[in-house]
């Protein structure tokens, strides 16, 4: 009988300790992309307005840093929602699994241009994708082989360019801006020389894309092309101090610093809401939002949390998050991401 004690009172202290760190904590955590932070901190506010609870703890940790904490696990110790500025990959759901979260709602959010900016003291630039991939690539053709990249003025890519170095401050590679900003422009600037198309039309399908991976994603690292950190309010920081230097970084940073900032044309159209809605302009990507259902129903003010950052008055035309520079989906678009929020509807493993 005292066997029998002991081994239930292990099991109920197990399951106090299962169901205990979630329920200790009275404050929702938000990790993810710096893109998608400043929506997901203006969602915080008005959450502890409304409802009188502490604001959610909303962390910038870049798109693939917040995936790499959302999927370490379920419980207190781990995040409740993650931000992305590109959709989940396959690896990391996989990681997700393997950890045991496996009940994940993936809720767009909108759309954001991924803009190039610079400073408003500097002469307006039009850029191509072509330009942008010979100015900052690691390696570029010269000829019939690929060569290391000695551009170190705009008018070496070009001479109808201004003879000035280039200086482009960007993201680091765990930021979905610069895995956005690889897929957008420096792949297609790849694609679009004749070195490249050479080989495309040389090479199997399997092997092109191969070739494309490896050859036009690595960034310069020779001084051109500068890592600033997740912190995109540094990028703005450093571009409106130098007049001739530029920055990556999601279209909400450059219209809320538009007194100070201006964008950069690509192939003639510039970023704005617009262009990005109606995908003229070249460097337009979906955002993202992924929820841990494990945590609704035990982290106080989940659900409620939910419901506010897909609602109307956030997510809608004339909500809080488009005042911050979101680009919004269409009615048809903005109500299923509602039904999906409210149903907690389980996303489907990514194919890539």
């Amino acid at each position: 009988m005292n066997r029998i004690c002991i081994v239930a009172s292990t099991l109920a202290v197990a399951a106090l300790c299962t169901a205990g760190p979630a329920l200790a904590r009275d404050q929702i955590k938000v990790v993810g992309s710096s893109t998608v932070f400043p929506y997901s901190q203006a969602v915080a506010e008005e959450f502890g307005k409304k409802s009188g609870k502490k604001a959610p703890v909303v962390e910038s940790t870049g798109t693939g840093g917040g995936m790499k904490v959302f999927c370490q696990g379920v419980g207190e110790g781990n995040p409740d929602l993650t931000g992305a500025s590109r959709a989940m990959k396959k690896s990391e759901w996989e990681l997700c699994t393997k950890n045991g979260v496996n009940d994940i709602t993936e809720i767009q959010l909108g759309y954001d241009g991924l803009s190039i900016a610079q400073s408003k003291k500097g002469k307006p630039l039009d850029l191509t994708k072509e330009q942008l991939f010979l100015a900052l690539a690691s390696e570029i053709p010269a000829g019939d082989k690929l060569v290391a990249n000695t551009n170190k003025k705009w008018s070496d890519v070009d001479a109808s360019l201004p003879d000035i170095a280039i200086t482009v401050y960007g993201p680091p590679p765990t930021s979905g801006t610069r895995d956005a900003f690889v897929e957008l422009a420096m792949h297609e600037g790849c694609k679009s020389l004749d070195y490249f198309k050479k080989q495309k039309g040389a090479m199997e399908k399997a092997d092109y894309e191969k070739l494309v991976t490896e050859k036009c994603t690595p960034m310069r690292q020779d001084g051109p092309f500068i890592e600033a950190g997740e912190n995109d309010n540094l990028i703005v920081q450093r571009i409106e101090a130098d007049p001739n230097a530029l920055g990556i970084f999601g279209y909400s940073f450059l219209y809320e610093n538009q007194d100070k900032l201006q964008g950069v044309k690509i192939a003639g159209i510039e970023p704005s809401f617009d262009t990005i809605a109606d995908n003229s302009y070249g460097l337009s990507r979906p955002l993202f939002l992924y929820i841990k259902n494990a945590h609704r129903k035990v982290i106080p003010g989940m659900d409620e949390f939910v419901m506010e950052y897909t609602s109307n008055e956030a997510m809608g035309m004339d909500g809080y998050m488009h005042e911050r520079g979101l680009v919004v989906l269409s009615d048809d678009q903005l109500k299923e991401m509602q039904e999906r929020a409210k149903n907690a509807d389980k996303m489907s493993a990514p194919t890539s």
